[in-house]
């Protein structure tokens, strides 16, 4: 509603803008005459009034050239904001004036004033209305404009008649401001809505760009539910999206997303997939084709559905900021979960905008960024707070980095948050340490980490810094209370120097709730509080008595005395609400005859267990509300704000929205059948051909109809003609019956040529040429997989070395067998990998190629390569698939520990796979993999593996420096399965030389919450330091640091992905026992690291 009222103000402020533009000659014109040299001037409504008396003289001469000087003058005035009303019985006489210049100028006067000055307005309403029948469109346009203005409900018939009159006009500018009158007509006589529903149905058919926005403005104003009145528009209204100007594609945007919520199923649902069906269906044989058709219905997406995305996909585009946000508001309510992603990069350029415009995107970008952190990872760094940012932007930049935090970005995020604590913007500081907080209670793994460094800001000598610390650190302690009993004596320490008194507060509750776990700390500070109670903040004094209670109930011995002079205080304190507590907690524990059965229960009352306080992102319950809207924005419903509907369980019937012919459509089904061995190559070929219309875009869309029908039948050998054939729906028959008849006899001719290319071109065997001519390859939907294929291929950020090797295996999976097998001969890195032999390997490694990986030295880690690979022992493997569930098929896996050749920032991998069965497995390749931000260098195709044969290929995966799981689909010719690798955190490291002098230097800079140790109970047969190095060698990849220290021992390497350098030392005591400690700013592997070590260490 938001949107629409801009839209409103937008289109009727057309006499504005002439005022605007006529203002400079006014301008020069009056300060002309104020300079003498004509009668009147900027002294117009000053004292002197015959001034006034001129202005008029002059509109009522028989000169035009005085009248129109006067005119520009007067609509000049009104563009500075001048009061000009005065002259409105002068102004009105000249209305049927035949000078154009003049008319014009008059009626942007009465726009502006018909309003106010109802009574003259009427006198001229006969000159309205003949200005209706005027030859120029302008003039046609400005009557009815100023008709609409006078809001008299007598002339509602009078201004009815004009609406529809003008609903006709040959002028699309005529028609485009009589559906900006229909808006007023309805506010000013609702009654009238039945015959304005009428009008906005005539004009809803119609085809021009200009008037689009208008009368749909008009539809959402007086009936948005009449669903009924798009149908037959919807696919004319998708098509000149494109073209109408940008506030009505604003409108037209926000109600669309409102019909297709009500008329197409939801893309969201379990299990459905869209891209992926149609590379499952690549690997599969006829018969698993057939089975899966049988058990799992895929869902294919409405072609009207589709047609809605595509079009709109384009003004993401836009210069205006309001149309990218509808855009992706659309997509974000519309789009399966897959394609959404495509409006993030568009929603980032616009944080380059004014503050405005930022702070609406930063709170959609919020909301979103809960449901889907996916979707803003890869721009995390567009999020970072800016010295020249104002506070709510700060703020909302905040929340977002907040949301998107996990265990592979976290240490990043807590580096930005250290930085923003000592901001000189106080409110940010403290919304920065409730940041903190989230994040500690989110991810489990680094809540020690962030309270050390929440205690460690206590000693800050800002107090608001300290006292959100205080607060922080309480909610977090009520999670746990149990391990940290040391952070609340530190801050029992610290309480005299704490002068906030919320912070006061947080500290003394916290110690009366663990007062049994601090039993000799809790008297001594109730003790001070009672010299100090007097002096208090209201809200401290509430807590004194609240810790008097307590401990009077566990340690009555030392604190009876205490607590009845507390007590006695409170009785006659000035505030009633400490008078009222003192009353309530004395007759509650202090037991005497007039104390009721309270008493017995005063102990389960003050010391009952509280539940944890949840720290959650204040968007959490926005997505209630659509996106973009100003409900949204408030948090509030607005008034006029339109829900959205819930996706239908069953879509509607699609018919609805065919315009007139759709006979050609029947007539192609019949010859699809009979052509059932040609379907899949129609398919490839008629693929290619839609995703270069689709490049043209919705620019031609309009346009263009006879090249959209023959597209359409040329395309309609597949069974999934989508949007090209509710195009040619809305063509003449005898156009569509010409141009199919035309394309099926060029198709054939085509079809020839193309496979006799083909066959020329591919040099493969048998079993390829069976694959090609495969009718189950077909079956998904051609335009719905090939359009958004393509966006998701070219929209996602992959890792840094993605680009070289997903351009060969990203057709391999999407298009046919034929394609990768031509692209073999190009160059490119996956060539270099020797290809596997099918004869039986009984060695698990190749030595070749562990030689040759020793031998190499990469510029970007060569300090790693210093170090040789630590002699504890051969290389660990483990199994990824057991012959059992591969139906013969056998993989495990090791980590060399050494450099992935083609892609440094890689983890290698070695898998042996073996043929435990009794027959020929062919095609052994990878297939898909999750999550979507993982990447891959897959190993090449192999072709055969002999019964009881092994081949070992080398793989490398880009973990991120994360302990997440990477799934991915191990396949051969006639099977999938689903196979995991889960990282050990020390195999994501690679070894790095260092003296121990930059070894120490180093460390010191990875203090605070970089730092993780633990004490540790050794076991005996690692005390001696040969056998502790081995153990934590085999633990971790890491290098030895030389020492001249027997009893420590430091190690050190970097995360293979990011380089970040990660530091371990194992420090002896004379007991068996050690510290050990790991510096390093991935927190998450850290504390899973030090977690490995004491395991390791500890174990005999």
């Amino acid at each position: 509603m938001l949107n629409a009222s801009n839209n409103t103000s937008y289109n009727d402020q057309g006499g504005a803008e002439a005022a605007l533009e006529a203002g400079p000659d006014g301008t020069s014109n009056n300060s002309s005459a104020g300079g003498g040299v004509g009668p009147a001037g900027f002294g117009l409504f000053s004292t002197d009034f015959k001034k006034n008396d001129d202005l008029k003289e002059m509109l009522e001469s028989n000169k035009e050239s005085l009248k129109l000087e006067a005119m520009k003058r007067i609509v000049g005035l009104i563009a500075k904001g001048k009061n000009a009303s005065e002259l409105f019985p002068a102004v009105v006489k000249n209305v049927a004036n035949k000078n154009i210049e003049l008319k014009k100028l008059v009626y942007v006067y009465l726009v502006r004033y018909a309003e106010e000055q109802q009574d003259l307005a009427l006198l001229s309403i006969s000159t309205f209305q003949r200005a209706l029948k005027d030859p120029n469109q302008l003039i046609r346009a400005s009557a009815l404009r100023v008709l609409s203005s006078i809001r008299v409900p007598i002339i509602v018939p009078i201004m009815m008649l004009a609406i529809k009159e003008s609903a006709s006009d040959m002028s699309p500018y005529v028609r485009k401001t009589s559906a900006h009158a229909i808006q007023k007509l309805y506010s000013l006589d609702p009654d009238q809505k039945e015959q304005l529903i009428e009008v906005i149905e005539k004009l809803l058919k119609d085809k021009s760009t200009l008037v689009a926005g208008s009368v749909v403005m008009a539809y959402e104003e007086v009936c948005p539910d009449r669903i009924d009145l798009i149908h037959k528009n919807y696919r004319k209204l998708c098509n000149l999206l494109m073209d109408v100007e940008e506030w009505g594609q604003v409108v037209i945007l926000s109600m669309l997303t409102r019909y297709a919520r009500t008329q197409f199923t939801s893309p969201w649902k379990e299990g459905v997939s869209f891209d992926e069906n149609n590379e499952k269906a690549f690997y599969d044989s006829d018969s698993e084709e057939k089975k899966e058709e049988v058990e799992v219905k895929p869902y294919m997406m409405d072609p009207d559905h589709r047609l809605l995305l595509r079009n709109t996909k384009p003004l993401l585009q836009s210069r205006n900021t309001a149309v990218v946000m509808a855009v992706a508001q659309l997509y974000w309510h519309l789009a399966p979960t897959h394609e959404v992603g495509v409006v993030t990069k568009s929603l980032v350029r616009l944080l380059r905008s004014h503050r405005e415009v930022q702070y609406v995107v930063l709170q959609n970008i919020a909301t979103m960024s809960i449901q889907r952190k996916g979707m803003f990872e890869p721009y995390l760094k567009s999020f970072y707070v800016r010295s020249t940012d104002p506070t709510h932007i700060k703020t909302l930049k905040l929340e977002i980095l907040t949301n998107l935090a996990n265990e592979a970005n976290i240490s990043t995020i807590l580096r930005e948050f250290q930085t923003y604590v000592k901001s000189q913007d106080k409110a940010f500081a403290a919304a920065t340490i409730q940041a903190i907080g989230r994040c500690a209670t989110d991810i489990s793994e680094v809540t020690d980490t962030c309270l050390n460094g929440l205690v460690l800001l206590l000693s800050n000598r800002d107090e608001t810094v300290v006292a959100e610390s205080v607060v922080v650190i309480k909610k977090l302690l009520q999670t746990q209370p149990s391990q940290h009993s040391d952070i609340i004596k530190h801050m029992a320490k610290l309480f005299d120097k704490i002068t906030v008194a919320m912070a006061r507060a947080s500290i003394l509750w916290l110690i009366g709730e663990y007062c049994e776990r601090v039993p000799k700390i809790a008297p001594d500070v109730l003790r001070k509080m009672a010299k100090s109670f007097t002096t208090e903040e209201d809200i401290v004094k509430l807590q004194i008595v609240n810790l008097a209670a307590k401990l009077y109930l566990t340690n009555s011995k030392q604190t009876k005395l205490l607590t009845q002079y507390i007590l006695n205080l409170g009785k006659y304190d000035q505030n009633y609400d400490i008078r009222d507590r003192t009353r309530f907690i004395r007759q509650l524990i202090v037991p005497n005859e007039k104390s009721g059965a309270l008493s017995k229960y005063a102990r389960r009352i003050l010391l009952a267990p509280k539940p944890a306080p949840l720290l959650q992102s204040a968007f959490k319950d926005r997505d209630r509300f659509q996106l973009g809207t100003l409900s949204h924005s408030l948090n509030i419903k607005a008034s006029g704000y339109l829900e959205l509907s819930d996706w239908p369980a069953v879509a509607p019937d699609q018919s609805v929205r065919n315009v007139e012919v759709i006979e050609p459509v029947k007539e192609w089904v019949p010859t699809v059948g009979k052509a059932k061995p040609a379907k899949s190559e129609d398919k490839f070929y008629s693929d290619s051909d839609g995703d270069q219309e689709e490049d043209q875009g919705s620019k031609n869309s309009s346009s263009s109809s006879g090249d959209s029908s023959s597209s359409s039948s040329s395309r309609s050998g597949t069974e999934d003609s989508d949007e090209e054939s509710s195009d040619a729906s809305a063509k003449s028959s005898s156009q569509s019956e010409k141009s199919s008849s035309e394309s099926e006899t060029d198709q054939k001719k085509n079809k020839n040529k193309r496979n006799t290319k083909s066959k020329a071109k591919s040099k493969t065997v048998d079993s390829e040429s069976e694959e090609n001519n495969n009718g189950p390859v077909a079956s998904s939907s051609s335009e719905d997989s090939s359009s958004s294929s393509s966006e998701s291929s070219s929209d996602s950020d992959f890792g840094k070395g993605q680009k070289k090797s997903s351009s060969k295996s990203k057709p391999k999976v999407q298009v046919k067998e034929a394609q990768p097998k031509k692209e073999v001969s190009l160059l490119d890195l996956d060539d270099l990998t020797p290809t596997p032999l099918t004869t039986p390997k009984s060695a698990m490694y190749s030595p070749s190629l562990l030689s040759d990986l020793e031998g190499l030295s990469l510029s970007s880690i060569s300090s790693p390569m210093q170090v040789n690979v630590p002699t504890f022992g051969p290389v660990k493997s483990h199994e990824l698939l057991h012959h059992m569930s591969g139906k013969g098929l056998s993989a495990r896996y090791s980590f060399p520990r050494q450099p992935f050749l083609y892609q440094p920032h890689m983890v290698h991998l070695q898998i042996t796979l073996t043929n435990a069965s009794d027959h020929l497995l062919e095609e052994l390749h990878l297939g898909e993999h999750s999550p979507a931000n993982l990447t891959l260098h897959r190993f090449n195709t192999i072709d055969q593996l002999e019964p009881q044969a092994s081949v070992t290929v080398s793989m490398g995966i880009d973990f991120n420096d994360s302990t997440q799981a990477a799934n991915f689909q191990l396949c051969t010719k006639e099977d999938k399965f689903s196979v995991s690798i889960q990282p050990v955190v020390g195999e994501l490291l690679l070894p790095t030389s260092m003296t121990q002098q930059d070894f120490e230097k180093e460390q010191g800079k990875l203090l605070g919450m970089n730092e993780t140790s633990a004490t540790i109970t050794m076991a005996v047969s690692h005390c001696s330091g040969a056998a502790l190095n081995k153990q934590v060698l085999s633990i971790a990849n890491l290098g030895e640091v030389i020492t001249g220290q027997n009893n420590v021992h430091r190690f050190a390497g970097r995360t293979v992905s990011a380089g970040a350098l990660v530091l371990v030392t194992v420090e002896q005591m004379e007991t068996p026992g050690a510290t050990v400690t790991v510096n390093t700013d991935k927190t998450v592997m850290a504390s899973v690291l030090l977690k490995d070590l004491k395991q390791a260490l500890a174990s005999a």
